[in-house]
């Protein structure tokens, strides 16, 4: 196994401006943010005014949070990312519906993808708006993409059809993560490559629980028997707070020893606008057979 840290880059329509004492300031196109971070655990390098001039502030009050509005915002507006377009909605547990963290993954799976030669099929669970599934669909991949929520998959295919990917072959499938990938193996389906990013702690559409500490190891074994006879890979990415990548790397060792293989894990980090700093924002762990 070998660790990593995977840093996405500054781009053109998203940028890290700065970081601090646990908030950080992002522009989304041209519109800028400021959200709560508790990995920002140093100082901010640029000056209190140049924060107070954000569009809009989330403040969280216990565990419950609101957006402060100094302009008038579109409820959603387009942001080119990765090579895709995205609508940034911000929501009331703070989220834009934008992860640039996973930036490097999509890069990964895609080259991975357009390097099998072949028809692939990807499921991408947890899927949440669709950055995974519209980077394996742009690659060439028939996606099957599995959320709980309604309004995330409904988030996802509108980010589908402004990204032109509108007519690939994805599946948008609204269901219980675990129902889903049970009856996936009764009906015989396979995969050539699983995605995934399992939360903390959620409920499907029906009520179903989930929590990781006892669901996720019930998963990956089921992800294993969905596998094709030939798979690519499976990556995991993880947001859920005290947990390590050495972790989901310990559970990726099934895979290498039915199929060989390799793993790579470690952390997610964005780079910072005009400083060497790079902010923590996840963990992830990935096998991959080639």
């Amino acid at each position: 196994m070998e660790r990593t840290t995977l840093t996405t880059p500054i781009t053109p329509d998203y940028q890290l401006l700065d970081s601090g004492r646990e908030e950080k300031l992002e522009r989304f196109g041209d519109v800028v943010l400021v959200r709560p971070d508790p990995q920002a655990l140093w100082e901010k390098r640029l000056s209190p005014a140049q924060w107070a001039s954000a569009d809009a502030v989330y403040v969280r009050e216990g565990r419950e949070g609101e957006w402060h509005v100094k302009r008038p915002l579109p409820a959603q507006w387009p942001v080119r990312f990765g090579g895709l377009d995205f609508y940034i909605k911000p929501t009331s547990f703070k989220h834009t519906g934008l992860f640039p963290e996973q930036l490097p993954n999509w890069d990964w799976s895609r080259e991975v993808i357009k390097g099998a030669g072949r028809p692939v099929t990807v499921l991408n669970l947890f899927g949440y708006t669709g950055g995974a599934t519209l980077a394996a669909a742009q690659a060439g991949a028939s996606v099957v993409h599995v959320d709980a929520s309604k309004t995330a998959v409904a988030w996802a295919r509108e980010n589908a059809a402004l990204s032109g990917l509108a007519d690939k072959p994805i599946r948008w499938i609204i269901e219980d993560v675990l129902l889903f990938v049970k009856r996936e193996i009764k009906r015989g389906n396979r995969y050539d490559a699983i995605i995934m990013d399992p939360p903390a702690f959620g409920h499907g559409p029906n009520n179903e629980l989930w929590k990781i500490e006892k669901h996720l190891l019930e998963l990956l074994p089921l992800c294993l028997e969905l596998l094709s006879e030939n798979p690519l890979f499976v990556l995991v990415n993880g947001y859920a707070a005290g947990y390590s990548p050495v972790a989901f790397a310990y559970n990726l060792e099934l895979f290498v020893k039915r199929f060989g293989g390799m793993i790579e894990f470690g952390d997610l980090s964005i780079a910072e606008a005009g400083s060497d700093r790079a902010l923590p924002c996840g963990i992830f762990a990935r096998w991959a057979r080639g």
